[in-house]
């Protein structure tokens, strides 16, 4: 933790002078709250009453048969609607199929190379029952499990829909993996079944999928059966016999009455692996029911979702907030969703506009990448199309600085959109820091509030409450339905990683402030801090002031080791296309930290460059830079990097 005195104190200044944005009264009446005041009950008695809450959540959705009991044990071991029965899929497709929704439009999905695809739901339902009985075909049950590996395609939804369907553990993967990487995780997750594509497009180019997985499945002795999307269609895909099926030749013929099958609230639906800070990747347990029926109520208000929406969370598949927002929060609400495949800027950096332009996206979730990549490309790229549909549009992943907040709310959504920073983590599957779009009033670089049933607290070493407007570490008291359950085939781990640190409290290894409006700020990870001097100064705070100098889209700080200060700040920084790195440029960046914090913080090295190791959501992957400058390679875990070319890149240039 840092105090006040030990590095925080511009960063404290900023949250402290944070103006509140307070929505428009009238789209307050509009939303699915009703009013503020409605909505500041229902989160006043979701924090005092919780076991009612989640009841009355549950009880909006469909179940096979009522739980016995709400809320059963607490960290690290907890249940939630103990011997309730239901089905996910059930809750996500059938329940719509009235004679009205069901002809609505589910999913829309479109390729980068311009390929289209429909579904109501009505359709969904037919396809995905059909996937359905070919997993029961190749003798899939429930319990069983599956790996995913593919980009963002139609299929891509119609499998994980099967697999709730089914009661199957689904275990999705980043496309963009390696052979190897995709190798490790299939070893430690051990699937019968594996359905990924031929191939798949990126920025151009035909990405080989299958003869990834033919790679990664040498040693994987638990699969059974490969199925095989043709994506690109005339490229040649090597089948083994017998093992290898084609997605449209198991489909033809394959019937579209499938019924549900029942699941016990608390059984294990998803396998979702994440990379830690340390160490190997950890393979996140969650229950399907629980995640489905969490979202569905954070999703609602979140995005203020309506029947009429279209929805489009522009995260790949591999990253569970697709799975959060793209599927379940979106199907659960009965809104349209859409999947992309491609890159946000391909073929021209317009792609991301011409999109919301052409299926009037009203609703958008997205990482600050995404908005500090378009920043980057200047407002020219946003003249041809029309934006007034956006009305909501939600971030999680990085933090997202006020300079992006302010330029997605007055330059994006001229002032007449909702803008909602939120705060999750794969281990709690959701955002339970965030605002109600078109009730809370906006904070820019807020993570919003304490949400609908969540109680999260900044505490000390101890577990002891601290003030408001004082850094402290992030907890959560209590679960909420969603939370991770264990580690698969690590339950010794799960309690070391999770619940060590601070007793009867899951740890979150986030610094944060409460300020005294109620709202929250993430400062970073309790390794971003580096101690130079004897000065412990913090690099989000670094950073902010070198995004405040004009020309800078993003930046990342770590420290590198010195022989007289102990450590050193050293600054990657992406510029804007029309800002070319000078020493006029670098030496305003200097004056930048040196007003907002101070000459001590000045980093002895500036890298400009247009990459950096990110994860799929968007994350700058400090760990591999800080490890790069200290040992001029990488020693730790990169199989969760979206694209492994640019830690070459960063190589090179910390050699020059």
């Amino acid at each position: 933790m840092i105090d006040e005195k030990g590095g925080r104190t511009n960063e404290l200044k900023m949250i402290k002078g944070a103006h509140l944005y307070y929505p428009d009264p009238e789209k307050a009446g509009k939303s699915v709250a009703g009013s503020v005041e409605n909505f500041s009950f229902l989160l006043e008695e979701s924090w005092k009453n919780p076991s009612k809450f989640w009841s009355d959540v549950a009880s909006e959705l469909h179940w096979i048969k009522r739980w016995d009991k709400v809320m059963e044990g607490s960290f690290p071991h907890f249940k939630f609607f103990v011997n309730g029965v239901m089905n996910p899929c059930y809750n996500l497709i059938d329940r719509h199929l009235g004679e009205e929704a069901g002809n609505r439009l589910a999913l829309i999905w479109e390729g980068e190379n311009g390929d289209t695809k429909f579904y109501t739901y009505r359709m969904l339902h037919a396809e995905v029952c059909k996937f359905s009985n070919v997993l029961k075909g190749l003798g899939l049950r429930k319990g069983d499990t599956v790996a995913i590996f593919l980009p963002n395609l139609a299929e891509t939804v119609i499998a994980v829909l099967a697999c709730y369907r089914l009661g199957i553990l689904f275990n999705t993967i980043f496309s963009g993996f390696s052979g190897r990487s995709l190798g490790d995780r299939l070893i430690r997750y051990g699937p019968k079944v594996v359905i990924t594509a031929d191939g798949a497009y990126r920025r151009g180019r035909i990405i080989e999928l299958k003869s990834k997985v033919d790679e990664a499945i040498r040693d994987v002795k638990t699969v059974e059966n490969v199925i095989v999307c043709r994506r690109v269609g005339n490229m040649k895909t090597p089948m083994k016999e017998e093992r290898d099926h084609y997605w449209s030749d198991l489909m033809r013929g394959a019937s579209i009455d499938c019924p549900p099958e029942p699941m016990e609230a608390n059984e294990p639906g998803i396998v979702f692996y994440t990379s830690g800070t340390t160490g190997s990747p950890k393979g996140v347990v969650h229950s399907s029911v629980a995640f489905v029926l969490n979202n569905y109520v954070y999703a609602k208000y979140h995005m203020d979702h309506h029947p009429d929406d279209v929805f489009w969370c522009t995260a790949d598949i591999g990253w569970l907030t697709s799975h959060i927002w793209g599927i379940a929060g979106a199907l659960a609400n009965g809104v349209t969703t859409i999947f992309y495949e491609g890159a946000m800027d391909y073929p021209k950096p317009d792609r991301f506009y011409q999109i919301v332009d052409k299926y009037r996206v009203n609703k958008i979730f997205t990482a600050p990448t995404l908005v500090r990549m378009l920043m980057r490309y200047g407002e020219e790229y946003m003249r041809p199309y029309d934006l007034s549909c956006i009305d909501v549009v939600t971030f999680v992943g990085e933090p997202l600085n006020p300079e992006a907040w302010h330029w997605t709310y007055e330059v994006l959504g001229k002032e007449k959109i909702y803008v909602n920073n939120t705060w999750g983590q794969t281990e709690t599957a959701g955002c339970p820091l965030a605002s109600a779009a078109w009730i809370t009033p906006m904070k820019p670089g807020s993570c919003g509030i304490q949400f609908l049933g969540a109680d999260m607290d900044v505490v000390d070493v101890n577990g002891e409450k601290i003030p408001d407007e004082t850094p402290g570490n992030l907890v959560m008291r209590r679960p909420i339905p969603m939370c991770v359950r264990t580690l698969w085939n690590e339950p010794e781990r799960y309690i070391k990683e999770y619940f060590t640190e601070i007793e009867g409290c899951y740890y979150t290894y986030d610094q944060a402030v409460r300020d005294k409006d109620g709202h929250f700020w993430v400062l970073g990870r309790l390794d971003d801090v580096i101690n130079v001097a004897g000065h412990r100064l913090s690099t989000m705070e670094i950073e902010s002031a070198i995004t405040r100098c004009g020309g800078v889209v993003e930046a990342a700080v770590v420290g590198a080791p010195d022989p007289i200060k102990g450590l050193t700040p050293i600054a990657f920084v992406t510029p804007q296309l029309n800002h070319e790195p000078s020493e006029e440029f670098e030496q305003r960046i200097m004056d930048s930290i040196t007003d907002m914090i101070g000459k001590i913080a000045i980093p002895s090295r500036i890298y400009f460059t247009d990459v950096m190791p990110k994860t799929p959501s968007g994350k700058i992957m400090r760990r591999l830079l800080r490890e790069i400058v200290t040992y001029g390679g990488i020693k730790g875990d990169i199989s969760g990097l979206e694209d492994p070319t640019a830690i070459d890149k960063v190589k090179e240039l910390v050699k020059k």
